[in-house]
């Protein structure tokens, strides 16, 4: 699998985060798309399925992200 250069992925995540924050999923079907398309882009470049599992795949891809710690995840 590809995987993503973490600056890439740095900056999906911010921009997700962002339209999360300012709660785009209930703004105009522009800015709802763009919130949809960064979430697939997110898991395309993490090889997930869902937003969710996305974000901590990608966080835990960046510096200062700690490989050994996995208390995130589920059994």
């Amino acid at each position: 699998m590809l995987m993503a250069h973490p600056a890439v992925l740095q900056n999906l995540v911010e921009q997700f985060d962002t339209l999360r924050i300012l709660r785009a999923e209930d703004g105009d079907a522009e800015v709802r798309q763009r919130m949809d398309d960064i979430a697939y882009t997110l898991c395309v470049a993490t090889g997930t399925r869902d937003i969710d599992a996305a974000l901590v795949a990608a966080r835990h891809r960046l510096p200062g992200a700690r490989p050994q710690d996995d208390s995130l995840l589920t059994p």
